[in-house]
């Protein structure tokens, strides 16, 4: 008997693997939003040059009292060429000729600026505080957004690589409780950072354990779960990633300070750690590792969680060729491209970024719901295919469109960020169909850095801004149209049952005959179940 028909007579969907979906589910809406805190903890508010005639208390003179703040400020600092206030720059000298534009002026020469040495001015009525306003990253700092964002994001991809052999070496569910509390600890000492250089270090740290949870966690619903039931929740796992996503939209804007923010998303995971002590280590990984006493002990665990007796069966394991694994290197790069290229630039959309946040939690929430649908009746290429190329094509059209045409800009904005995510749950099921249970976290921590380098190359492609506005949207465009050709030397495994080794991997066919090694383990299962 194979580990799908053994898991069906200990419950494959009983009362055990709802709780476990559930805390992934709420775990899913807690941590997500530390992927994409910066929207809010880094907004850059508007801002000017400290002036010491309009912002020194201290300052007094019969001139400055009966100036408006307006006419002080018209003096003090030059103009943009939309005619707003310079942000990075100030006059050397008050420019009162300015206060009288309709008299002649003898003097035409340009007037002397420099940068803000003594500091900037924000306008704190949208954000009271943000790492922004807290260590000044404007003007020729401005950079530094996109390298705290960067940096976290390289921390999820070494993490991936780090974490995911010892999940294999030392279990799935050890290494997720461990991920859990540290992702919590260094969070919490983020709010409480004294220097940005503190700061960046604790993000970077958090990201070392971002998706080795999400990676642990798709791995035990997978492998507890059989797999006429695994789509569904697949589903609902990443949508609880779009209920992060609106959750943050909504705690920030009850939210505005940076600090509490911060303490607001972290400090909920250490009450998960409580009831994560109630996972099941995977039977799968534990019979896999020859640890078969234990593995009996945790599927009679379940089976009696569930309600089932008697789940005395053997197992086989079956084999696939995990070589074909790879061409999804190429996809998960390509969507978290897009995907990050959307998420974390809200503010190109628009001013109100918390409707943005919400917005697209929203679309990327109902876009699981609908991919769960052309999973069942398309299959898992098509529904990769498909999104991708509605996708990529919704992001070119919206490159070109003018800054006037508001509302069909964050239609198509929405459009694209909702056929990745569809695409994206696509591409989790297939890659959890497609490896073997005895290297799944491995492989598919490999599988997630390449989404973590393409998380990382996002934000820094908005650097090419400087030399192009349309040029970042560009890449991100057609990178999503060139993920879906990728997805064509892919088997398609619709409701097959999840396969537990790597053997015959030189023609990716599966066998009915087995190792000797594999037959010794099912001899000795086989015994374990009759002495008890």
């Amino acid at each position: 008997m194979s580990f799908e028909e053994l898991l069906d007579q200990a419950g494959g969907l009983g009362r055990f693997q709802i709780f476990q979906l559930v805390l992934f589910c709420i775990t899913n809406i807690l941590t997500y939003p530390h992927i994409v805190l910066e929207n809010f903890t880094a907004a850059t508010p508007d801002h000017r040059c400290w002036v010491q005639i309009l912002d020194n208390d201290t300052v007094s003179g019969n001139v400055t009292r009966t100036l408006s703040q307006d006419a002080l400020l018209r003096i003090s600092i030059p103009l943009d060429s939309n005619l707003k206030p310079e942000k990075c720059r100030r006059f050397i000298l008050p420019q009162w000729q300015l206060l009288h534009l309709n008299e002649t002026v003898t003097n035409t020469a340009e007037p002397d600026t420099e940068p803000c040495v003594d500091g900037w001015v924000y306008d704190r009525s949208y954000f009271p505080s943000t790492i922004i306003t807290e260590w000044d990253l404007v003007c020729e700092s401005q950079s530094l957004k996109s390298v705290v964002q960067t940096l976290f994001m390289t921390g999820s991809l070494l993490g991936s690589l780090i974490y995911s052999p010892l999940s294999d070496r030392f279990g799935r569910k050890v290494v997720y409780q461990w991920c859990l509390l540290q992702l919590g600890i260094v969070d919490t000492a983020a709010a409480f950072a004294p220097t940005f250089l503190i700061y960046c270090i604790l993000r970077f740290w958090a990201g070392l354990n971002i998706m080795t949870i999400t990676i642990n966690s798709f791995s035990l619903m997978s492998e507890w779960t059989i797999s006429k039931r695994k789509s569904v929740g697949v589903v609902l796992m990443m949508s609880s990633y779009s209920i992060g996503q609106m959750f943050l939209g909504g705690l920030a804007f009850a939210i505005r300070n940076w600090h509490t923010l911060h303490l607001a998303v972290s400090v909920p995971l250490f009450v998960l750690l409580f009831p994560s002590r109630k996972l099941v280590e995977s039977f799968r990984w534990l019979i896999v590792r020859n640890q078969l006493e234990k593995g009996v002990k945790e599927l009679r665990r379940v089976a009696h969680i569930n309600g089932k007796k008697n789940a005395e069966e053997t197992l086989t394991i079956e084999a696939l060729n995990v070589i074909r694994c790879l061409f999804s290197f190429h996809f998960r790069f390509s969507s978290a491209v897009s995907f990050y290229g959307l998420v974390l630039n809200l503010q190109h959309l628009g001013s109100n970024i918390f409707m943005f946040q919400v917005l697209f939690g929203a679309i990327t929430l109902t876009a699981r719901f609908v991919s769960l649908w052309t999973l069942n009746y398309m299959g898992l290429r098509t529904n990769q295919i498909l999104f991708s190329f509605l996708a990529g094509v919704s992001i070119l059209v919206n490159t070109f469109l003018p800054q006037e045409m508001q509302i069909l800009r964050v239609v198509l904005a929405t459009l694209g960020i909702g056929c990745v995510s569809a695409a994206s749950t696509g591409s989790t099921l297939h890659q959890i169909e497609l490896l073997p249970t005895v290297f799944r976290s491995t492989l598919g921590g490999i599988i997630s850095g390449f989404h973590r380098i393409g998380a990382i190359v996002a934000p820094l492609l908005m650097i090419l801004l400087g030399y192009s506005l349309h040029l970042p949207w560009i890449i991100y465009g057609v990178i999503t149209l060139l993920a879906g050709l990728v997805i064509l030397p892919l088997p398609e495994t619709r409701n097959q049952p999840l396969v537990n080794t790597i053997q015959d991997h030189s023609t990716g066919i599966k066998t009915e005959t087995h190792s000797t090694e594999t037959e010794q383990k099912i001899q000795k299962l086989i015994l374990i179940f009759r002495d008890n």
